[in-house]
């Protein structure tokens, strides 16, 4: 009897969620403005950001070197180079962050950030890899402003 109300429900519950239309909301001009492919995807470069070898500077040049730092990201991310940052918490495996890239090859990543003091001076070492995502990615830098009180 419990077994015959339980499928019940669940065909209650199930048959109007299959039984409802599917609409295509695809917007072409949308996808061609962000390079996306058929399946909606496009090819970034994701950079991990790892503690680097460099560990001698004083206080005072870590301070002007990540300063630098955050000058490259604003820059970058005003250029829409650079449409995903953050940092991870403290961990054993000394990462500090991510990038991610709106680059197709590790080439052009590289040219991004070869002028960026703090890995320049390998206080911060990178790994960049090839990576495939939602070609919407990109509008991260269209709503975030909206959401964020301040500007770094």
């Amino acid at each position: 009897m419990k077994n015959s109300i339980l499928l019940a429900l669940l065909l209650i519950f199930t048959v109007p969620i299959y039984s409802q239309e599917q609409k295509n909301s695809y917007d072409e001009a949308l996808a061609k403005s962000l390079h996306a492919d058929e399946d909606g995807m496009k090819n970034y470069v994701f950079c991990l950001l790892k503690a680097g070898n460099y560990t001698a500077a004083s206080k005072d040049e870590s301070q002007k070197l990540f300063k630098g730092h955050m000058a490259t990201i604003y820059k970058l991310a005003q250029d829409k180079k650079l449409i995903i940052t953050g940092s991870f918490m403290p961990n054993e495996k000394n990462y500090m962050g991510i990038f991610i890239f709106n680059v197709e090859t590790i080439a052009e990543a590289e040219a991004l950030v070869v002028n960026d003091p703090a890995i320049k001076a390998h206080l911060i070492d990178i790994e960049l890899i090839p990576w495939v995502s939602s070609a919407a990615l990109q509008e991260v830098t269209k709503i975030h402003p909206k959401i964020a009180k301040t500007k770094f």
